[in-house]
């Protein structure tokens, strides 16, 4: 299998990267820190990747958003999978008092995001095929109290996601929304971890599990499903009153 992933140092994505180089893919790694990523490349073609190539790049840089799809697409010659993984968790509070740190959230988590799908889709059209799938949260399901900027700019990509899945239809390309719970992770590291925390591990997995199955939609873990379900279905007056 062919693949790019980018924001490949997460911790999701590095996992997911070790399964496959696994399963003897070729890899192309787009991440920020270079040295990070060099790590990554001797780890997965030490597990079996058959090819790995690495760039670094500043991804919330949506004027250099071209330069990783054609290189990967030059590197693997067909991109089978790509997958996307970068965010960050911004704090609720500071984004509350300051329009500055809302607009870098937005631009992170939302614009970047739209912005590398809209680059991917001129080439997965060209070479008419190929999965697309972007790490999104479970918190853009509904506003809640503790991360609603957060929820708002992840809640922006699902619904393009959605209307580009038919976009991209018509060329037999597949577009995959991962809508992960709680994860422990570096992003998460200062949270109080529970016991509905997952590892990226198994996170990992589940995306694997979905590519293979041409899933719409992951709710990992798929407990997450249920738990959104019932969150979604609190009545507004009830659910303005509650910090959960």
């Amino acid at each position: 299998m062919k693949i790019l992933i980018i924001g490949a140092t997460s911790a999701i994505a590095k996992s997911a990267a070790r399964i496959y180089a696994e399963r003897n893919s070729q890899l192309f790694l787009v991440g920020r820190d270079e040295n990070r990523l060099d790590e990554m490349k001797i780890d997965l073609e030490l597990r079996g990747a058959s090819s790995v190539r690495i760039l670094a790049l500043d991804i919330v840089d949506h004027e250099e958003h071209a330069i990783p799809i054609t290189l990967a697409a030059k590197f693997l010659e067909n991109i089978d999978l790509t997958l996307i993984c970068h965010g960050s968790l911004p704090n609720q509070e500071s984004c509350e008092t300051d329009f500055k740190e809302i607009e870098k959230a937005i631009k992170i988590n939302a614009l970047s995001t739209i912005s590398l799908c809209t680059e991917i889709s001129k080439q997965l059209k060209k070479q008419k095929g190929g999965t697309l799938a972007v790490i999104t949260s479970v918190a853009g399901e509904r506003g809640r109290q503790p991360n609603f900027i957060y929820g708002a700019a992840k809640s922006m990509v699902s619904t393009y996601l959605q209307g580009l899945r038919g976009k991209l239809l018509p060329f037999g390309i597949h577009v995959m929304d991962i809508k992960p719970g709680l994860v422990d992770s570096p992003m998460t590291a200062g949270l109080d971890k529970g016991p509905l925390w997952a590892t990226p591990e198994s996170i990992a997995a589940q995306i694997v599990a979905g590519v293979r199955r041409k899933q719409h939609t992951v709710y990992a873990p798929s407990y997450w499903r249920f738990i959104m379900f019932a969150v979604r279905s609190i009545p507004e007056f009830i659910f303005k009153k509650l910090k959960i």
